[in-house]
């Protein structure tokens, strides 16, 4: 028999790979003779570079790159072991909100220049390939930041360099991509976005995303008319339209930027990294797919892991079962979605930190109750 084994991570609990081996601990109870295959997943937001490492046996490097408000930060970055040049970047580890105390925050004065330097060093590493995952920003900056570090010129009236900030955009007058990093020409890039907001508008980077990174309505009116202008001078120079391509918002613009400098092609999360772990080939001659993540509720078919998971599976009419931390509202959404059952780790009431330092147990008795069962099957 052949399991393949397809979680997220259990946030602030357990990484994907940690799930993969609780559920193939308790599973090895009732059949130890069976195959597994461990592919530790994530949805292209946080823990995507730990869960591609470890699917791939690749590397982590860490590194100090420039914080969104010009203070140095511990960032990452991941290489995967593929022998396939393909670095993955969470934007977050350089630009993420996180970075910022929530009194400091304004998105007229953060900087994603911590992405690209990120990029860059994965560049210097030999990369052809790069996923970067877009979440959790603390910018509105349009990626302006992003490209500077990489060597783009935004110039204002008197030819000088303008500061790379949400506020900084309004002032650009000339886009100089003359000494821009030449390797992201020969490297393919991939960006993991899982929302079609436009770059401006009611629906745009600012308006909908502005006020949790600090943004007040004078800030929100004065960023998405600053981020208009970065649109058109895009659109005049280089003659690439970002005002109007789905996507081109996330991450405060960063979007926007790398479809204009980095030709980047968007795709949904979760499909860039079912790609990138080759999970159709572990496909082949399986008996059983089991999948989960922390939570397993009415979001859950919103493009999340198990959804994306379940729809390889289901190509190859394999059963699906899923496994959480806890189930939620409406959790039974999931069934018209590819996923056949689904069952939480939590044995009984208790506290969340009992919940969480309890994980890897809880998980390896409810994979071995789920086994038991699947067992009845030969009977």
């Amino acid at each position: 028999m052949k399991i393949v084994i397809a979680p997220d991570s259990y946030k602030e609990s357990l990484t994907a790979k940690q799930v993969c081996i609780a559920i193939e601990t308790g599973f090895k109870r009732v059949f130890p003779d069976a195959q597994y295959i461990l592919v530790p997943v994530a949805d292209g937001g946080e823990g995507t570079v730990q869960s591609l490492v470890d699917a791939t046996q690749g590397q982590v490097n860490n590194l100090q790159v420039t914080g969104p408000i010009g203070k140095a930060v511990d960032a990452f970055y991941g290489l995967l072991g593929d022998n396939s040049n393909t670095a993955v970047i969470e934007m977050a580890a350089a630009s993420g909100l996180h970075h910022v105390p929530e009194h400091a925050r304004d998105p007229k004065l953060t900087s994603s220049y911590g992405t690209g330097e990120l990029i860059k060093a994965a560049l210097d590493d030999g990369a052809k390939k790069i996923i970067i995952g877009l979440g959790g920003s603390a910018t509105n900056d349009g990626g302006m930041g992003m490209m500077s570090a990489l060597g783009v010129r935004f110039l204002d009236e008197n030819d000088q360099v303008i500061t790379a900030n949400g506020a900084g955009l309004q002032d650009i007058v000339k886009i100089d991509t003359s000494e821009i990093d030449p390797r992201l020409q020969d490297c393919e890039v991939l960006v993991a976005c899982d929302v079609d907001n436009p770059l401006c508008g009611e629906r745009g980077a600012t308006h909908v995303f502005g006020p949790q990174k600090g943004a007040t309505d004078q800030d929100i009116a004065l960023l998405d008319k600053a981020l208009l202008h970065y649109g058109q001078c895009i659109q005049q120079q280089l003659s690439i339209d970002v005002l109007h391509t789905p996507g081109s918002g996330a991450a405060g613009g960063m979007g926007a930027a790398l479809l204009a400098f980095a030709k980047a092609t968007l795709k949904p999360g979760i499909e860039l990294v079912l790609e990138a772990v080759k999970l159709h080939e572990d496909m082949q001659e399986t008996d059983l797919v089991i999948t989960g993540e922390g939570r397993i509720d009415h979001q859950t078919v919103f493009g999340k892991t198990p959804m994306g998971v379940a729809k390889v599976a289901k190509e190859y009419a394999i059963p699906v079962i899923g496994i959480a931390g806890s189930l939620g509202k409406d959790h039974q959404a999931v069934y018209g979605c590819g996923i056949d059952a689904v069952f939480a780790s939590v044995p009984g009431a208790m506290t969340l930190q009992q919940a969480f330092a309890d994980a890897k147990v809880n998980v390896e008795n409810v994979a071995e109750n789920i086994a038991q069962l699947w067992s009845l099957k030969a009977l």
